[in-house]
């Protein structure tokens, strides 16, 4: 790129104003175009501040070549859908705070910013202050001991209007997204600085609020505790004006910052740091800049884009800084009780780019068959089991569908059924359910009983909002109950068309055999598939009370000879192959309970070791060993961010040949 960064304003606001004059003031960028939503709007800015390009919707600007990055100031719900445009369109993004209405959305928005290698950043210009790196100075080098208690805040009082941005419910309103937001992100930016650590975000969250009749919070507060004992009392409204500083105090003393959110947007000015140590007279600690923090932002940007990063420094709101800050957000609303209206389950019927839900044209799916599922089965498949916040739910699904994967699992104990309810609410949202294939577990210790299997089906298939499953698996075994009772109810539901196929989860060998057997012996339709532990890792110890595997050399045999599918949990060994796992790792304790051993970590060095020669991670190596069996395997993947989804994926480009599944194993 040139020395110069050619900026693109998506949204004539003022916030936008007030960036179009900073960067008129910058030596790393200037503004060549603006798009609004009409074309007089776009004039009309363009005029005020002398840009060339001037475009009537924000597409025509993404269109435009001259546009190098895009700064997006429309109103929070409409984030995600131009960053991930801009994105596609190969512009580099910083966005207005907050960056989306959720930690969900913001993950998709920077998953696109990954996929098409830009720069993207959350807009807290006061992150990219002089006084703020000044602050995190002093509380790296303990100027006041150790942090025990952070008081922030930031709010106004403004007219209600339901109808204004600020309080209307569709818009995003509400004084925690619009101006909570700096003082989480100031609580948590002193958290991080005073314990040492990239990240800080909090254990507990105790929040409360008035709300408006819109739904959207008038005023709130909220305590966060983080590690180090480090206490934050943050607050904030839009309908009550509040004194808008900074508090810390530590046991050596305390700071004061009269104007931490350094939110002038004309001038520059004089900020202080007031240093109270205990014992000594008051510090006034000046930082004075010529130019706005809105300035500054955009030189930080064009730096970081001119250096080739993807992210900005610290303490300018990396990523993870982002996703932290919203998860804390998301809390503090659930705490308050605010829910957006597109945030509530079957409410979008599109994605977060505002567009239809479709299969991308370059997915690298692979699909197999099962024995009575007359659709393609994805390789691997989804697990429903974490995705508690619909929104949440939404973006992983769809996400997922868009690599290629049809096909989910889910069970009537996960979440309490919350997790059906939001499968079901997302698959009639986007009128998919031919398209998708539905693995439901039912009957789980100690309801696992032919009449638990039946009243379960009922309220799961009610749940999910569909009138068969493709899949229905038994979730676990019940030894005191003949295997025929069982075969019997599983083939009296397949009769009357809510099963299409059926199996069972940790499940024996000796009791799947049996099974299928007495199914044979009646004339019925025995399992067809089962879903038990298998992964390159051995598992040493259950997971949970009455887990089975499927990895020891008989069943594996027989699952060759068979050719019955194998559908299996933990595939991945739930991340024994990360790159942070060592015999000496001690901070995950179910893990090394349960994968620890030293034939483990001689798979996990081959894993290594084949992966350097791959170009690939262990983790995908050991995914791939479950793929590439001498049976049909549809592994089940249980990412809980966009993130390891990605990861995933990647499994599916690794064919291991017989001879290096073998090796894997310590069989060669």
């Amino acid at each position: 790129m040139s020395n110069v960064l050619n900026w693109g304003i998506i949204g004539t606001g003022a916030i936008a104003s007030a960036f179009a004059r900073a960067v008129a003031n910058s030596k790393t960028g200037k503004v060549v175009a603006v798009g609004s939503r009409t074309k007089e709007a776009s004039d009309k800015f363009a005029g005020q501040f002398n840009i060339p390009n001037r475009h009537g919707s924000y597409q025509a600007l993404l269109n435009d070549p001259q546009v190098q990055a895009v700064y997006i100031s429309t109103p929070h719900p409409m984030h995600p859908e131009w960053a991930i445009k801009a994105a596609e369109a190969g512009k580099h993004i910083l966005c207005e705070k907050p960056m989306s209405l959720n930690a969900a959305d913001t993950m998709a928005m920077f998953e696109a910013a990954v996929r098409h290698n830009v720069f993207c950043m959350e807009a807290f210009m006061y992150r990219c202050h002089p006084q703020t790196a000044k602050l995190v100075e002093l509380l790296k080098e303990k100027a006041i001991g150790d942090v025990r208690v952070v008081v922030a805040s930031f709010g106004f009082g403004a007219g209600y209007s339901p109808t204004s941005r600020i309080w209307a419910n569709e818009l995003g309103g509400g004084g925690i997204m619009d101006v909570g937001c700096y003082a989480v992100s100031m609580s948590r930016l002193v958290a991080a600085a005073a314990t040492g650590v990239a990240v800080a975000e909090p254990t507990d969250v105790k929040a409360s609020g008035v709300l408006a009749p819109t739904g959207v919070d008038s005023y709130a507060a909220a305590v966060l505790t983080f590690p180090g004992d480090i206490i934050a009392e943050v607050s904030t409204g839009v309908g009550v004006g509040l004194e808008n500083v900074v508090r810390i105090f530590g046991t050596g003393g305390s700071i004061f910052i009269p104007n931490p959110w350094t939110a002038d947007r004309q001038n520059g000015g004089e900020f202080h740091i007031f240093v109270n140590r205990h014992g000594k007279p008051q510090e006034d600690i000046v930082i004075r800049t010529e130019v706005t923090a809105f300035t500054i932002e955009a030189d930080v940007v064009a730096r970081a884009v001119a250096e080739g990063k993807k992210q900005p420094p610290f303490p300018a709101m990396t990523w993870d800084d982002t996703l932290a800050n919203l998860r804390t957000l998301d809390r503090w609303r659930a705490g308050v009780g605010v829910v957006f209206n597109e945030e509530k389950p079957g409410a979008k019927s599109v994605t977060v780019a505002n567009r239809p839900l479709a299969v991308a044209a370059d997915n690298k799916m692979k699909y197999g068959e099962i024995v009575g599922v007359n659709k393609p089965v994805a390789r691997l498949v989804l697990g429903v089991d974490n995705q508690m916040f619909y929104p949440h739910a939404y973006v992983m699904f769809d996400d997922y569908f868009e690599r290629g994967g049809n096909s989910f699992d889910t069970g009537y104990i996960y979440g309490g059924g919350v997790l059906e309810r939001h499968l079901g609410s997302w698959i009639k949202s986007r009128g998919l359910r031919e398209k998708v294939v539905v693995l439901s577990k039912g009957a789980h210790t100690p309801h696992c009983n032919p009449d638990a299997i039946r009243s379960q089906h009922a309220e799961s298939l009610e749940r999910l909002q569909t009138d068969y499953v493709d899949v229905y698996m038994m979730h676990r075994d019940n030894p005191e109950i003949p295997v025929g009772e069982f075969i019997d109810v599983l083939n009296e539901l397949k009769a009357k068309g809510s099963i299409r196929a059926f199996g069972g989860s940790n499940w024996s060998l000796e009791r799947v055999k049996k099974a299928n057997a007495y199914a044979k012996r009646k004339g019925l339709t025995g399992f067809t598939a089962i879903s038990n532990n298998f992964s390159l890792a051995r598992m040493v110890d259950a997971v949970w009370g009455g887990c089975i595997a499927a990895s020891d050399p008989e069943y594996r045999k027989w699952l060759k000879k068979s050719q019955l599918a194998l559908m299996p949990w933990s595939s991945q060994a739930r991340g024994f192959f990360l790159p942070h796992v060592h015999p000496g790792y001690t901070a995950d304790k179910e893990l090394s309970r349960c994968w620890f051993s030293e034939d483990n970590f001689q798979r996990r060095e081959r894993a290594v070791e084949l992966a350097k020669k791959r170009g690939v991670e262990p983790i995908n190596i050991a995914l791939a060993y479950v793929l590439a069996q001498p049976f049909p395997t549809f592994p089940l993947i249980g990412p809980r961010t966009l993130a390891e989804t990605r990861s995933s994926f990647r499994a599916l480009e690794v064919d291991l040949s017989a001879r290096e599944v073998k090796w894997l194993n310590l069989e060669a």
